[in-house]
C-alpha cells in the first residue's frame, strides 16, 4: 500500500521547520520531498495542513503489567495508550507474573506481544530469577532471544558481587544492564523525598543518597567489565554529578530522566495525594534544575516515561500503602512541550531528539529516523492546539496521574507504525482518499 502525507513540516538540523511530503510504501519511507504529486498508485492521502511530522517516539521504560497484572494494564491497552501518545516503540519492564527470566516465559511473552500489540514492543529480561536480586538468570542464553536488555527494574541490585557478575555476562552477550538504583539499607521505608515535603506531611522520606551511592558503585563495575550500563529515571543532583564524572572518565554509562521529574518537584505535593507517589520520588527544586541541566549538557541522554499504571483501588490506599508510580505515555509530549519548550528552556528539536534519535542511538536501534529508506514509524504533531488533560479519556487502564485537568498546548494527532495508521485523533486529521 502507498500512503502520502501531504503538506507536513519536518524539523531540520538547525531546528527550523521545512514543508515536506512523505511517501510511504510497504512500511518504508520511500520519498521525502517539498511536493510529491498524487497519482492513481497512491491509495491513501493524508492532508497534514502544516502539522509537524517526526519519527515515531521511543520509550525504553514502561510497564505493561501483562502477564499477571491485567487489572492494571494489558499489552493491548498499554500499546494503544502509547500510540495515542505518539510512541511507536516501547520497551516493557519485567516486573510481571511470571517474570520473564527464562526462555519459556520470554517466548510466551513474545507470542502475546505479536498477538495483541498495536506498536513495537521490545521486552526486557530480568537480571535475577524472580527479580529477587540473588540468582542470576542465564544471561548468555536469554541474550540470544528477542529481548531488549537486562534489568531488575523496580528493585536495586543490592550486592556488588551480583551486579559485577551480571555485568560481566551481559557484556559478553552484547546487551545492556539497565538499573533502577536504590540502596535498600538507606531507604528507611520512605514514600516521598526526604526533604521539605516529608517534614510538612510527616511522612517517612527517601534520601537522595539511596540512589546516588548505587550509581557510584555501578559505574566503577561498568568500567571494570566494559558493560553498557544504563541508569533508569535519574532524580538527584548527586546522581547527575556521578554520571557526568563517569562519562568524562570514558565509562560506558547512559541515563534517562522522566517527564515528571523534569516538570515537578517536592513542592508540587500539596497533600497526601497518591498520584504524586512515585519511585524515585519528586525531589527538591535543586535536583529538578540539575536534571534539566544534565539533559542540556548531555549527561542525561534522553527522556523515558516510566509509565506505571495501577488500579484506582490500589492508589486509594493512602501514601504509606499505595504502590509507587504514575502513567505517562499519553501526556509526555504535551507536558514537555508546554512546560519546557514554550518557556524557552529547551527547543522543539531537542525535545523530539530526546524522544526519538537519542534513545535509538544509545541502544543501536534502527528506528527514530525520518529519512528515506527508514521504517515508516511517524508521529504527526499539532503544536498549536490547546487542550486539557483528562484522565478519563486515557486509552490506558491507569488513571493515576498528577496532571489531570492541566492545560497544555501541543499533542500528537496521528501515529503511523510500519506504514499503518495506529492512532488518529477523531475528525482532526482528515484522510483525503
Amino acid at each position: 500500500m502507498r500512503m502520502l502525507l501531504k503538506n507536513s513540516k519536518r524539523l531540520i538540523d538547525n531546528g527550523e521547520l521545512e514543508r515536506c511530503d512523505v511517501l510511504i510504501e510497504e512500511g518504508k519511507i520511500i520519498e521525502i520531498a517539498p511536493s510529491i504529486t498524487v497519482d492513481e498508485h497512491i491509495e491513501r492521502v493524508i492532508e497534514c495542513d502544516g502539522k509537524i511530522v517526526t519519527p515515531g517516539f521511543i520509550d525504553v521504560h514502561i510497564h505493561l503489567r501483562e502477564p499477571g497484572g491485567e487489572h492494571k494494564e494489558t499489552i493491548l491497552t498499554g500499546t494503544r495508550a502509547a500510540a495515542r501518545g505518539g510512541f511507536t516503540t516501547v520497551c516493557a519492564m519485567p516486573n510481571t507474573n511470571p517474570v520473564p527470566d527464562h526462555e519459556e516465559t520470554i517466548n510466551h511473552l513474545l507470542d502475546k506481544i505479536n498477538q495483541d500489540a498495536v506498536i513495537r514492543v521490545m521486552p526486557y529480561a530480568s537480571l535475577t530469577k524472580g527479580l529477587k536480586g540473588e540468582e542470576l538468570v542465564d544471561l548468555e542464553q536469554l541474550g540470544k532471544l528477542q529481548i531488549f536488555a537486562f534489568t531488575d527494574d523496580g528493585v536495586g541490585i543490592q550486592t556488588a558481587d551480583t551486579m559485577y557478575r551480571a555485568m560481566q555476562l551481559a557484556s559478553k552477550s552484547g546487551k545492556a544492564v539497565v538499573a533502577h538504583c536504590e540502596d535498600n539499607s538507606i531507604v528507611y521505608s520512605g514514600v516521598v523525598h526526604d526533604g521539605e515535603v516529608s517534614k510538612r506531611l510527616n511522612l517517612p522520606g527517601i534520601p537522595s543518597l539511596s540512589e546516588s551511592v548505587q550509581i557510584a558503585r555501578d559505574v566503577l563495575l561498568a568500567e571494570a567489565t566494559g558493560c553498557h550500563y544504563h541508569v533508569c529515571h535519574v532524580s538527584t543532583k548527586e546522581s547527575v554529578r556521578v554520571i557526568r564524572d563517569a562519562k568524562a572518565a570514558g565509562i560506558h554509562v547512559t541515563a534517562e530522566v522522566t517527564p515528571h521529574h523534569l516538570i515537578l518537584n517536592e513542592e508540587s505535593i500539596i497533600s497526601e495525594n497518591t498520584d504524586f507517589k512515585m519511585n524515585p520520588p519528586l525531589r527538591s527544586i535543586e535536583d529538578q534544575e540539575a536534571l534539566v541541566e544534565g539533559l542540556l549538557d548531555g549527561t542525561i541522554d534522553f527522556i523515558a516515561t516510566d509509565h506505571a499504571p495501577h488500579s484506582e483501588a490500589e492508589k486509594s490506599e493512602g501514601m504509606l500503602k499505595a504502590p509507587f508510580g504514575i502513567v505517562g505515555l499519553e501526556t509526555a509530549f504535551p507536558l514537555l512541550y508546554t512546560n519546557l519548550v514554550k518557556n524557552g528552556t529547551i527547543t522543539l528539536k531537542q525535545l523530539v531528539d530526546w524522544l526519538t534519535i537519542k534513545p535509538a542511538n544509545v541502544f543501536n536501534l534502527p528506528f527514530g529516523r525520518l529519512e528515506e529508506n527508514a521504517v515508516a514509524d511517524l508521529t504527526l504533531i499539532d503544536i498549536e492546539q490547546e487542550t486539557t488533560i483528562d484522565k478519563y479519556t486515557f486509552k490506558s487502564k491507569g488513571r493515576n496521574t498528577p496532571f489531570h485537568n492541566w492545560n497544555v498546548v501541543g499533542r500528537p494527532i496521528l501515529t503511523i507504525y510500519e506504514g499503518k495508521v495506529v492512532y488518529e485523533e477523531e475528525n482532526y486529521c482528515p484522510i483525503v482518499n
